[in-house]
């Protein structure tokens, strides 16, 4: 039948007899540039085949143990940090925004104190904020009565102002800047002004000790804020960040009480994080509104695309396109959205699996403040006659703020993988090589001997299973008793 052909098939072409197959393993162990082998099979002693057996099993015992050593720890992803300071002859500037810590215009709030309930909730989409329940039926009486107002437009035109009575001095790097220089933005505070926003004019300083120099007036009879909320200082708030990146002041802002020169020396610190499972970065996330990755841009746009879901509309102070919320939206909606957002964890930071993990590379400004009194008393005179104001506004009011790089120069900080690919194989390479004088062409003769005896043993277990039913006679297919016992002794 056809499997009795198959069968003889097998014995005459595929399996070889006996002899062949003891001459196919003594060639092998003369032959193998596997070290120690052929001292086993050749050596006429018993004690020294004995000794080389041990020999090169002890050694094949370390090899196998080194080697699954290097792979545990490689495939615990390892790192190392490096840190390089490189020094140039000129280094961008940074984007500084500037707040004033009374929020509001004195006259235009001044009957109309719901004013700063309403912008906290507008603000809790930046910082976490709580409104006692004693306020809800003031904001719910204002907003029945005033549906169409915009607490947008009326912080615009009614909080603070950057003008040439505000920003009393400007000077980057030895020329003179103006208000048009900064550009407006909403943050926590109300409306604030960065420098450099979005590196458009590309600013570099060539010199450290340099920088920008600034003389805010507060004007606190003019601006006002709500002590009962917790805003009771006076004075400028900035964050210096990346003119690409948005201004964070939550826990990250620096402060300036009026009556003080502010000295504030900054660096360059590059971080180059590797990507999962080295490190907790993702290179392939993008932003659809930032046009470099950042962790508080992601959060931002996370926090945009819950809202815009569940409320259908969307914060002015969110990045995106949607159709802008009204301030009934905001309090009946967007606040509650923003602390079930909170609560639930439904937009993280930090590691690989979070929504916005760790940015690949970011540039950070570590910052050194040093604070002095402003003017002493001759500088008080001559700013009381300039500004015909008396010398206690001047200690009331005037802050200056001088911002420059502590040197020219930037730190990368730089997380690299303590393991690559290469630097496996070597190591594997090594242990075979110093422990059994295997290389490569070793592993393939021995996968190439250990396949040919794979193929030998799926024959002989073939040859040697029950007959399968046959549609000839059985009498005469079937190979008697001893034909049976002759074959196996062949195999």
């Amino acid at each position: 039948g056809i499997l009795e052909k198959i069968r003889l098939c097998l014995i005459k072409k595929l399996l070889p007899d006996l002899e062949d197959r003891r001459k196919y393993h003594e060639e092998f162990a003369s032959s193998t540039s596997f070290h120690g082998v052929h001292n086993i099979v050749h050596t006429q002693s018993k004690a020294r085949k004995a000794l080389w057996l041990l020999i090169v099993t002890g050694c094949l015992a370390i090899v196998i143990w080194q080697i699954c050593s290097r792979f545990i720890y490689y495939f615990s992803w390892p790192t190392t940090t490096t840190v390089v300071v490189q020094y140039v002859e000129n280094i961008k500037f940074p984007a500084v925004t500037f707040c004033n810590l009374n929020r509001f215009q004195a006259h235009a709030v001044s009957n109309l104190k719901v004013i700063f309930l309403l912008w906290n909730i507008v603000s809790s989409i930046l910082q976490k904020f709580a409104m006692e329940d004693k306020y809800s039926q003031e904001l719910n009486d204002f907003l029945l009565g005033n549906q169409n107002f915009s607490i947008k437009d009326f912080t615009r035109k009614n909080g603070f102002y950057l003008n040439s009575s505000t920003l009393l001095e400007c000077d980057f790097f030895g020329k003179p800047c103006y208000p048009q220089d900064f550009e407006q933005v909403f943050t926590e505070y109300g409306n604030c002004f960065t420098f450099n926003h979005n590196d458009l004019s590309a600013r570099r300083v060539s010199l450290s000790g340099r920088g920008l120099h600034l003389l805010f007036d507060v004007q606190q009879d003019k601006f006002t804020d709500e002590p009962a909320l917790g805003f009771t200082d006076a004075g400028i708030t900035f964050a210096i960040h990346s003119p690409q990146e948005l201004p964070r002041f939550d826990g990250l802002g620096l402060l300036t009480p009026v009556g003080m020169h502010a000295q504030v020396a900054i660096r360059q610190l590059k971080s180059i994080i590797q990507e999962y499972p080295w490190g907790e970065c993702k290179p392939d996330i993008k932003l659809q509104y930032h046009k470099i990755y950042s962790t508080n841009g992601c959060l931002l746009e996370c926090k945009a695309r819950y809202i815009q879901d569940w409320c259908g509309c969307l914060p002015f102070i969110l990045p995106g396109n949607g159709t802008e919320c009204d301030l009934l939206k905001f309090y009946k909606c967007v606040y509650p959205a923003v602390y079930d957002i909170e609560i639930k964890g439904l937009c993280t930071v930090g590691t690989h699996n979070s929504t916005c993990p760790a940015p690949c590379e970011e540039t950070d400004y570590p910052t050194t403040v040093t604070y002095s009194n402003f003017g002493g008393e001759k500088a008080i005179k001559y700013f009381s006659t300039k500004l015909k104001k008396s010398p206690e506004y001047i200690r009331q009011n005037l802050v200056r703020i001088e911002i420059k790089y502590h040197d020219l120069s930037y730190k990368i900080t730089q997380q690299q993988k303590a393991l690559s690919i290469s630097e496996l194989l070597a190591d594997v390479g090594g242990q075979l090589g110093l422990f059994c004088g295997a290389s490569m062409i070793t592993i393939i003769e021995l996968l190439e001997y250990i396949f040919t005896n794979s193929c030998w043993m799926c024959i002989f277990l073939l040859l040697k299973a029950p007959d399968m039913p046959q549609w000839n006679n059985p009498s005469q297919n079937q190979p008697t008793h001893m034909e049976k016992k002759r074959r196996i002794q062949e195999c």
